[in-house]
């Protein structure tokens, strides 16, 4: 096996054979941030980032561009007009009174039953095909954005959609409901796209859920905040040296 010469060893011998004194290599040391700082940098809101562009932190994240709607485009029409369909009949079907959404107790359940007839209507339709997208390696990943991708067979176009349910009159409000978090190994956005979200609306009615409308967003003027947070998961909290003690039931 070759081994190359480090760059800095070709360097010496150059000034040496030319006599010259080698100019000393500058080595910067970065120092890790301390947690005084760190913590200083969240308190003067130093890790609070508002209006980003979501457009440019997918292209950044990913390397794939995301393309806006042009509803007077005519592939772009073909892409409204199928989603339009498939959710008037998504909403026609879980409005009915045997709907299997009715024996949900909260609406985090309700939401895979959406997600999954969107995803059965836009595959049937002549036009589409629809799927979980997969990370780069072939895996379905099923958590994180985004959740679906439909393909427009004609033109090979590829549309991110992202269901979310929403309460009646909620509309404004400023509670968190949409996360991403880039990944390199996850990643799931894996072609250039139109990113859509279609919010469906609720009334909230526990166990008789009432769905009343759907709204499409097109994400490509879409902002988002980013605030830094310390976290962790059990397996840095439950260290065994952490652990002072523990108990169990009794038998």
């Amino acid at each position: 096996m070759k081994r190359s010469i480090p760059i800095l060893f070709l360097s010496g011998l150059a000034a040496f054979a030319s006599c010259k004194r080698p100019e000393p290599t500058q080595v910067i040391v970065r120092e890790e941030p301390s947690v005084e700082s760190l913590v200083s940098t969240v308190l003067n809101g130093g890790g609070t980032f508002k209006d980003v562009p979501f457009s440019s932190l997918i292209e950044t994240s990913t390397g794939n561009h995301v393309l806006a709607i042009q509803p007077e485009d005519p592939t772009d029409a073909i892409i409204l007009a199928g989603i339009k369909e498939a959710m008037d009949a998504v909403l026609k079907r879980y409005n009915r009174a045997d709907s299997p959404t009715s024996s949900e107790g909260r609406i985090n359940e309700v939401s895979s039953y959406f997600e999954k007839a969107i995803l059965e209507e836009m595959d049937r339709h002549p036009d589409f095909s629809c799927d979980y997208p997969r990370t780069a390696d072939g895996n379905l990943q099923r958590s994180g954005y985004p959740d679906l991708m439909i393909r427009h067979l004609e033109s090979g176009r590829v549309i991110y959609l992202d269901p979310k349910l929403v309460a009646e009159g909620s509309l404004d409000s400023s509670l968190r409901t949409f996360y991403f978090t880039p990944k390199t190994k996850t990643n799931k956005v894996l072609h250039d796209a139109n990113h859509l979200l279609v919010g469906i609306e609720h009334d909230g009615n526990t166990g008789a859920w009432k769905i009343l409308r759907w709204h499409l967003v097109d994400l490509t003027r879409f902002k988002v905040r980013l605030k830094a947070e310390f976290q962790a998961s059990n397996k840095d909290l439950y260290l065994p040296e952490l652990i002072i003690e523990s108990g169990s039931a009794a038998e």
